[in-house]
């Protein structure tokens, strides 16, 4: 249900927490402990180069919860559902030999209001702030605010459909001028969170159909290129918002017997947030999704993958999966050849799957429980356990000869705002080298429920590239503007040739 990447390349994953053992037992030393609901584990720490686990202890309720890295690289994650309603999580990464120690650690009741279906993003000041959930029409911060510790918004409440809601896990992305763009059901925002008003509200999207839970699309803020002389009030920032269904979908699948499977949304809009006066732009999709994910590669285009193309989200309430993943090229002039269908998937990842970018460039794709309790006979949508890597067309092995790795990467300790730094790289043909190269920085997501909280890649600008050797080269780099477009963090750093991706490196900004 829940997937976090972390800078030592381990994956937490987990679960809800209240319907019975698991398949992974807790170490005999934690099941002595009289809280610990039962002796399983609900949560795991996967290491993607061995590809091994390891179980983690969760106590309180993790259902449809929400979660962002801090500053240091961890995870911070909030809510939940019962006794994990209020819930704040920290698991803080570790290596070498100590990582057995390394476990959640929970305090029940952090939080100032019940968080069911939220979403989290990182701040430029570094904290996070953490937005609606069920019947929740107020945002909080972690840490929390000195004095008052939770706000109203009623653009929550106004989103909200009476019978359905679809404006619960909204979409929140960041933008270069340090507001928040907050998008619910059709509708959008610019929000200051630092002086709690509503700056200005966008139009709304068109055509009628709902996006966000439980007629789940999905979004993500396009690449922000910091190629030029740009201050942070004119770095351009555009918005993207794919799938969905129409109204009254959840209302036919959940309550109609026999069930009514309406057509998903196959729509996509993009909104160029910092224009002056922004106006919706609306393309087809090759076929209709809900609960799709959306990926940001490293090569700047989105992958499109997961969900179904009837019904919506919630327990046994949507069909026809979708397996043909999408590519969409954001940067492709003809809008008529933006989207590329790419090769099936073999199992369908329906309800409460998810799925984010990995350092070597792979996406990590998992789960799959579209019913109310586990069901693994279930057909044709059992429920899946299983992990899967999709393999963008970058790493196909007829690229390995213009692939960059990356050597050393020169920073006087973090990566700093407005101060360049350098990356020797080598390409591996001799004399296959094009004379210019991308560096891009990847925040890594919390995905779940077709949410990738907190997502952004940065297209950094290169000033100058020196050949040191027959292979070798050397390229001098401008580090992100300011915190407003890179809040504090660990991101991912690719470096690109020819539209071919590094493998990544961890800086910290």
């Amino acid at each position: 249900m829940h997937m976090q990447l972390l800078h030592n390349n381990k994956v937490v994953i987990f679960d809800r927490t209240d319907y019975g053992p698991s398949n992974l037992l807790l170490p005999p030393q934690t099941c002595q402990n009289a809280t610990v609901f039962d002796c399983s584990a609900h949560s795991l720490l996967y290491d993607v180069a061995s590809n091994t686990f390891r179980p983690l202890t969760l106590r309180y309720d993790t259902w449809c919860s929400s979660g962002s890295l801090n500053a240091s690289g961890s995870l911070i994650q909030t809510g939940g559902y019962g006794v994990g309603e209020k819930a704040v999580r920290i698991f803080t990464p570790c290596d070498g030999g100590a990582s057995v120690s390394c476990d959640w650690v929970e305090n029940r009741a952090y939080l100032s209001s019940r968080r069911w279906y939220s979403t989290n993003q990182i701040l430029p000041d570094g904290r996070i702030i953490i937005v609606g959930g069920r019947r929740a029409f107020t945002y909080e911060f972690y840490p929390k605010n000195p004095g008052k510790s939770v706000f109203n918004l009623s653009f929550l409440a106004e989103t909200r459909d009476s019978n359905e809601e679809n404006n619960l896990y909204p979409f929140l992305h960041l933008l270069p001028d340090g507001n928040l763009f907050i998008f619910a059901n059709r509708r959008s925002i610019l929000f200051d969170f630092v002086n709690h008003r509503i700056v200005k509200e966008f139009p709304e999207i068109p055509g009628g159909d709902k996006r966000n839970y439980p007629s789940t699309g999905s979004s993500v803020l396009l690449p922000i290129f910091l190629t030029g002389e740009n201050n942070r009030s004119k770095t351009a920032a555009e918005v993207m918002v794919c799938g969905g269904a129409p109204p009254g979908a959840f209302l036919k699948a959940a309550r109609t017997v026999p069930k009514l499977f309406v057509g998903a949304s196959r729509t996509c809009g993009r909104l160029k947030v910092t224009d002056p006066n922004p106006k919706w732009v609306m393309e087809q999709m090759p076929s209709p999704r809900v609960m799709p994910d959306m990926i940001l590669l490293p090569d700047c285009n989105v992958l499109i993958i997961n969900g179904a193309a009837n019904g919506t989200a919630g327990w046994e309430d949507a069909t026809n999966a979708v397996l043909n993943p999408i590519l969409y090229l954001p940067d492709e002039p003809d809008p008529t050849r933006r989207f590329e269908i790419l090769a099936p998937a073999r199992i369908p990842r329906m309800y409460h799957s998810a799925s984010l970018l990995l350092s070597d460039g792979r996406v990590l794709v998992g789960g799959s429980n579209p019913h109310r309790n586990y069901n693994f006979t279930a057909r044709p949508y059992p429920t899946e356990l299983s992990l899967e890597a999709y393999l963008p067309r970058y790493l196909d092995p007829q690229y390995a000869r213009v692939r960059p790795s990356i050597l050393t990467v020169e920073l006087a300790g973090n990566m700093l705002y407005g101060k360049n730094f350098t990356v020797t790289f080598v390409i591996p043909a001799y004399g296959m080298f094009d004379g210019g190269v991308s560096v891009r920085l990847v925040a890594p997501s919390f995905s779940t429920h077709s949410t990738a909280m907190n997502q952004r890649l940065l297209v950094l600008r290169v000033r100058r590239v020196a050949q040191l050797s027959v292979f070798a080269y050397k390229a001098d780099v401008d580090g992100p503007t300011n915190s407003y477009v890179a809040p504090p963090g660990y991101y991912m750093m690719f470096l690109v040739h020819r539209g071919i991706p590094s493998v990544a490196v961890w800086v910290k900004v």
